[in-house]
């Protein structure tokens, strides 16, 4: 029944922007830690951002810290990821992931590509 569905990658040149954003359904979305992985090729799937039931405390991988801004709107389900400043290095599939209980539920992806 958990959902998630992400949206808003693409290609974009080095220092521009894009919007991810994560469409949840299936659970009590304000209940939960939501947070916001990605996984470059070559490299294993990380971290990059984390936020708190009501968006108060929310955590950054530190190469993105200052440049990311995760979000959340509890009366839209829905979990956002703005992404300034963009490198060339950000190039990844981004995905939404909620843990409930002792398991773990991941979105499909979105690519983001940063090239020029």
């Amino acid at each position: 029944q958990v959902q998630l569905v992400e949206s808003g990658g693409g290609l974009v040149q080095p220092g521009g922007s894009l919007r991810l954003s994560c469409a949840a359904s299936g659970f009590l979305f304000s209940d939960y830690v939501m947070t916001w992985h990605r996984q470059a090729p070559g490299k294993k799937r990380e971290l990059v951002a984390h936020i708190g039931w009501t968006g108060r405390v929310t955590n950054y991988e530190d190469s993105v810290k200052g440049r990311f801004t995760v979000s959340r709107d509890n009366t839209k389900n829905t979990m956002y990821l703005q992404m300034n400043s963009l490198r060339p290095e950000d190039t990844a599939v981004y995905y939404c992931e909620v843990t409930i209980g002792a398991t773990t539920y991941w979105g499909q992806g979105t690519q983001v590509t940063v090239s020029s």
